[in-house]
């Protein structure tokens, strides 16, 4: 996966070298697609947040504040493609139905994050939103804390407040309140705060790393989000070896973290490696450090930058980019690029893993479901499975499946069968794993007799998850101006203990204002 920081500067080396700067290049080079042709475009989801046109990454300081939800998200307003970073905003009544509203966060000529607004987090500070985040400067190389051989930027945690309630208007602090790493450490990136309240202190980690070491947390405390102190290392990890220009590519830089309670316990969560990862275990309140005792993958798909937030009922929620996994040319064409996923409620089950599931406020888009009649006659269920379709490209799917019988094979198939988009394999002689596409990932197995898969279908996005302990994020793309029909198909078509599916409702009267 190329990283998001280095994905402008290879773009802006495919374009001539001419007296206009880089920005205006490519403004030049790509224009807007026109609205009409982004609300035909059938590979654009209905249920999932994105702006009406460009690019999207990382989620950043969702919030729920005076009775709605906020999601601000790294942001280009000028195409379908990585640069030229700002925040994004939408509101939502709901986590599902969102309303665009003015950007957030601009860079600001000659500030501290004059060459981009990268991510962060929102806070309730008093009768007030803060947004911590990593402004971005161009620097010489021995002030950078981003040197991958093709650029050199120098970060720094920055704040800024709101002045409304609807957080539309925001005054920033003129200066980083933390402008480098701490003294004499030399760091392999500094970037994407993420702080929690603990007692009347402010703590905050910033992802950060050593090259050739590892990922580690940089952890922060301070009284009133202005002033800062550095404590120690919350967390370290080590690196997989890999001598990588960039290196989150070589775990040596964990980005976008998050650190949150959930239960009796806490949950780390880092971005490295093309993926998302977590951590769950002790938070030491007098040492404050950090002791893991599970571990796993976020997710094995399309699926990065995590950022959680509490909703109205104190659910500890997951967002995640899902990136565009087709060429440059075809989405820089398309207009539009990346989104965000449904909102997912975490828990940890009894032997602390981390579990999760889409909130039940999907569910109300839900209509026209179709329920498969149980029969132990095969052709029954082969006539039933011909006729249950999911049109225009939007649709749930939830089944289980009896784990006992031996083994299955389920696929998500497009045009009858002639296309299939995931592919589901599980085998009895090897309880504690399941492969999705050609992943095989470890399944909890205890006591498993059936297998609970979930699929939510929109537009080029498949977000599946297996027993709610797994998911997997699939991108797929077609050809043509319509979404083919969607089926399910099973290798032993007795082996459903039940399977539904649902039309989902589009969230907007065109694919523009999601």
């Amino acid at each position: 996966m190329l990283n998001r920081r280095a994905f402008l500067t290879r773009l802006i080396g495919s374009l001539s070298v001419t007296a206009f700067g880089p920005m205006t290049l490519l403004r030049q080079a790509w224009a807007r697609v026109l609205p009409g042709t982004l609300a035909a475009d059938p590979r654009r989801p209905q249920i999932h947040l994105l702006p009406a046109a460009n690019w999207m990454n990382d989620p950043n300081g969702p919030i729920y504040w005076k009775g709605n939800y906020h999601m601000f998200y790294q942001y280009n307003p000028n195409g379908a493609y990585w640069g030229d970073m700002h925040w994004g905003h939408a509101v939502s009544p709901d986590m599902v139905h969102w309303r665009h509203l003015p950007v957030a966060l601009a860079p600001t000529p000659g500030g501290p994050d004059s060459a981009g607004c990268f991510s962060g987090t929102a806070v309730v500070h008093g009768d007030r939103v803060a947004l911590l985040y990593t402004g971005v400067v161009a620097a010489s190389e021995n002030e950078a804390t981003i040197r991958d051989g093709e650029h050199s930027l120098r970060e720094s945690q920055c704040l800024a407040f709101s002045t409304d309630r609807d957080l539309n208007a925001w005054t920033k602090e003129p200066l980083p309140v933390i402008p480098t790493p701490p003294p004499g450490m030399d760091v392999s990136g500094f970037r994407d705060p993420s702080p929690w309240r603990h007692g009347d202190w402010w703590y905050m980690v910033v992802g950060s790393g050593f090259r050739g070491k590892g990922g580690t947390m940089l952890l922060y405390r301070s009284k009133d989000l202005r002033h800062w102190d550095y404590l120690h290392l919350l967390s370290q990890g080590a690196g997989n070896g890999k001598s990588t220009a960039n290196p989150v590519d070589s775990g040596d830089m964990w980005e976008c973290p998050d650190f949150f309670p959930l239960g009796d316990k806490y949950v780390l969560i880092h971005s490295a490696e093309g993926k998302s990862f977590w951590q769950a275990g002790i938070f030491d309140a007098k040492e404050l450090v950090f002791h893991p005792e599970q571990s796993g993958v976020l997710d094995y798909g399309s699926f990065y930058a995590p950022k959680t937030q509490l909703d109205a009922n104190q659910n500890r929620i997951l967002w995640g980019w899902i990136s565009e996994k087709r060429p440059l040319e075809e989405y820089r064409a398309s207009g539009w690029a990346g989104m965000m996923s449904l909102p997912r409620i975490l828990t940890l089950d009894r032997d602390e893993n981390l579990c999760m599931m889409v909130s039940p406020e999907v569910d109300k888009l839900r209509r026209s479901p179709q329920t498969l009649i149980l029969s132990d006659k095969e052709e029954s269920i082969r006539q039933q499975l011909a006729r249950m379709r999911i049109s225009d490209g939007c649709g749930e799917i939830l089944c289980s499946v009896k784990a006992a019988s031996g083994e299955f094979h389920v696929s998500i198939v497009g045009d009858g069968e002639a296309t299939q988009w995931l592919n589901v394999k599980y085998t009895a002689a090897r309880p504690g794993e399941i492969t999705l596409d050609e992943k095989t990932v470890p399944l909890r197995s205890d006591n498993i007799n059936e297998i609970e898969l979930h699929f939510y279908i929109d537009g080029s996005v498949m977000e599946a998850f297996v027993n709610r302990q797994i998911a997997y994020t699939k991108r797929f793309y077609y050809p043509g101006s319509s979404a083919p029909p969607v089926g399910i198909r099973i290798s032993d078509k007795t082996n459903f203990s039940s399977l539904t599916m649902w039309q989902l409702s589009p969230i907007s009267s065109n694919r523009l204002t999601t």
